[in-house]
């Protein structure tokens, strides 16, 4: 979808379930600019503008040019406080980063070590890249290929920058998950091989299906294999909570509900759900203002920077109540928030497309060079990092870290690492069919406490990964 000049008042009632959804006037324009008219969004992470040949885009041209920020690693580090762990020796040493994507990138082990070079990063100790689930069909720039290229970039690169001593398993699967059960059957079978065989801590998974294009819920049970192994072998599972803000798309996987829904396997509760913040930084990366929920659906310098994707469609922190799951017990303090449903997200991370993030790919049919990309795909391999950085701390894997989340969050005296977000929401609005769309969302909690936007808050990681290596270990 390209950017157009928006200001339609929503003339029919939408359809579907009326739960949080109400119509009117959408509350933003765009324009386009050609010269950043390719955008890719699959299936959480969103690549904005063209390659750019030379070096990454600092903050300053990035404002200057798009009216956005983006950032540099270096600024993500400053902004969750990093240095000083790093500077005691806990980068994540000892400890083994799983990321899980569909076909994977024909060149991610040069584009990371482009990318390690650039910012004065050292290469992991060990990078392997397995695909144990089957043969991956050969390569091709059309379809979705690019999309989990630009996808398995955005993990590597950043999971590495924040936890740089830690190990990378790229576990590539065969089959392209979109929605419903596509994809899953070989991406589960992945994971408990590498449960099987491998000493790992922490599975990041950037992608999600919307729970409604399940067509059961014993079809979602059946695949829940690889999360048990990961609870049995003290793994923790991390998944991304969506960037569509309280809605996400149909089976089609161009359509979106017209009413609150949540995904699968961020919804599980054996999975720590990963939403995604605005950060506000300065040139060097320290906060000028609290980090907010990501929501970019209103934002209109953000809707001409990715030139369209973002000008007719939700652009948000993904979260919501399940349909599969009733409340766990770790979430039994927020029951006042979440009802009898297990609620998501369960922690936020860096995701906004204002406050997009430098990424150096050069997979075939892309322009080599630096684009920024953002979504909860940005935020979940962060967070990836920072609990290797608690494992290292602890000394071994951390398992299910939920419970430990919402005791921090309880008691957030007692656990400064624990940063509140308190301004922002996910209600979206979005052009479907010709009509203006707004489903309302989820507000931040204004005491800090949790929401359904990003979850029980953000991190200061000098802080909370003691924290949470001591609580979760």
């Amino acid at each position: 979808m390209v950017a157009a000049a928006c200001g339609l008042a929503v003339t029919a009632a939408a359809a579907g379930s009326a739960a949080g959804t109400v119509a009117g006037p959408p509350a933003r324009t765009a324009a386009v600019q050609g010269s950043l008219a390719d955008v890719i969004i699959h299936p959480d992470a969103i690549t904005v503008g063209k390659a750019q040949a030379g070096g990454p885009a600092s903050t300053t041209q990035c404002e200057s040019d798009f009216h956005v920020a983006c950032y540099t690693p270096l600024q993500i580090r400053q902004a969750y406080d990093l240095p000083g762990l790093y500077a005691e020796g806990i980068t994540g040493k000892g400890t083994t980063i799983v990321i899980v994507d569909s076909f994977g990138s024909p060149t991610i082990r040069h584009d990371l070590s482009v990318f390690d070079s650039t910012f004065g990063l050292p290469a992991p100790p060990s990078f392997q890249i397995i695909a144990p689930a089957g043969k991956l069909p050969a390569w091709s720039s059309e379809g979705d290929m690019p999309g989990w290229a630009g996808e398995t970039t955005l993990d590597v690169e950043y999971a590495h920058a924040i936890a740089p001593g830690a190990s990378i398993l790229l576990v590539e699967t065969p089959v392209d998950e979109t929605e419903g059960v596509q994809g899953f059957p070989q991406i589960v079978a992945a994971e408990e091989y590498v449960l099987k065989h491998y000493h790992v801590d922490v599975i990041s998974q950037s992608f999600s299906a919307t729970e409604q294009t399940f067509p059961s819920k014993q079809s979602v049970m059946a695949l829940r294999g690889a999360n048990y192994a990961a609870q049995k072998d003290h793994v923790t599972v991390l998944a991304a909570s969506g960037d569509s803000g309280a809605v996400d798309v149909e089976l089609n996987g161009s359509t979106y509900y017209l009413f609150r829904v949540t995904s699968w396997s961020d919804s599980d509760p054996l999975v720590t759900a990963v939403g995604g913040t605005q950060l506000h930084l300065d040139a060097q990366g320290n906060p000028t203002t609290p980090a907010t929920v990501w929501n970019d659906t209103y934002n209109q310098n953000a809707s001409t920077f990715t030139t369209g994707s973002t000008a007719d469609s939700p652009s948000a922190s993904g979260g919501g109540k399940s349909i599969f799951f009733t409340r766990p017990s770790y979430q039994n303090g927020v029951a006042s928030v979440v009802g009898d449903a297990r609620g998501v997200p369960d922690i936020s991370m860096s995701g906004a497309c204002d406050g997009s993030v430098d990424v150096y790919s050069s997979y075939p049919g892309t322009m080599p060079g630096w684009t920024q990309e953002c979504g909860t795909s940005e935020a979940t391999p962060e967070f990836a990092g920072i609990v290797a950085l608690a494992a290292q701390v602890a000394g071994h894997s951390l398992g299910l870290i939920n419970p430990a989340l919402y005791t921090m969050s309880a008691d957030r005296a007692a656990y400064p690492g624990l940063v509140p977000v308190t301004s922002g929401n996910n209600t979206v609005t979005f052009k479907q069919n010709g009509t203006w769309y707004t489903v309302k969302g989820f507000n931040a909690s204004p005491s800090g406490g949790y929401s359904l936007a990003t979850g029980v808050g953000t991190v200061d990681a000098l802080y909370f990964v003691p924290e949470l290596a001591k609580l979760a270990g």
